[in-house]
């Protein structure tokens, strides 16, 4: 009876920890649109950006005050994982500070690259080493080989989508694979558009 009691637990925190990160990375990939409003109107798309970056952190600051924000105190504790309680959560800030910084220093097509890197790559590879990943890679605080495959696979064909060389795919899929197995935290969000559209624009 207490073994079930207590797996019935583990399931629970388990199906919670999944719909967190499920939630987490719908934001991830929905950041793949940024390149779209950027070929649209670049300049107030980097406004709202701010904006937004601003406006949330912000709130963020008045969350751990006491003062509860509507939607987005709700949103930021939806999103939370457990070591983001009680704490400035930094996700969303990298996320957008990374986006930003791909925009204005790379070329749009790296940029595009870079930020698609971001919204598929680390997206998809999370919630993939979450739902299927066994095996751990040593080194990686936890990342999962098959979260890595992911990674891999989703640049590959996000960069493929932008310049239909494969070559060029594979090597920015390989690259973008092995970033993502670094123990980064949340300065991943900063650091993969910036490289990975950097070395895009390398290698193509």
């Amino acid at each position: 009876m207490q073994n079930s009691i207590q797996y019935g637990i583990y399931l629970r925190q388990k199906a919670n920890s999944l719909a967190k990160e499920l939630f987490r990375k719908s934001i991830h990939i929905c950041s793949s649109f940024v390149p779209l409003f950027l070929g649209l109107a670049y300049y107030p798309t980097l406004w709202l950006l701010v904006f937004a970056l601003a406006g949330y952190s912000l709130c963020e600051f008045l969350r751990l005050k006491g003062v509860t924000i509507p939607l987005v105190s709700k949103v930021t504790e939806v999103a939370a994982r457990k070591r983001d309680e009680n704490r400035f959560v930094l996700g969303p800030v990298t996320l957008v500070i990374g986006i930003i910084l791909a925009a204005l220093l790379l070329p749009p097509e790296c940029a595009k690259v870079g930020i698609f890197a971001l919204a598929f790559g680390d997206g998809l590879a999370s919630l993939s080493g979450k739902l299927i990943g066994k095996i751990t890679i040593p080194g990686s605080h936890g990342k999962t080989v098959a979260g890595s495959l992911t990674c891999f696979l989703a640049v590959y064909i996000a960069t493929f989508c932008c310049c239909q060389n494969c070559y060029v795919s594979l090597l920015t899929g390989c690259a973008a694979m092995i970033l993502e197995m670094l123990p980064l935290s949340d300065f991943d969000n900063v650091l993969i558009p910036i490289i990975i559209g950097l070395f895009f624009g390398l290698v193509s």
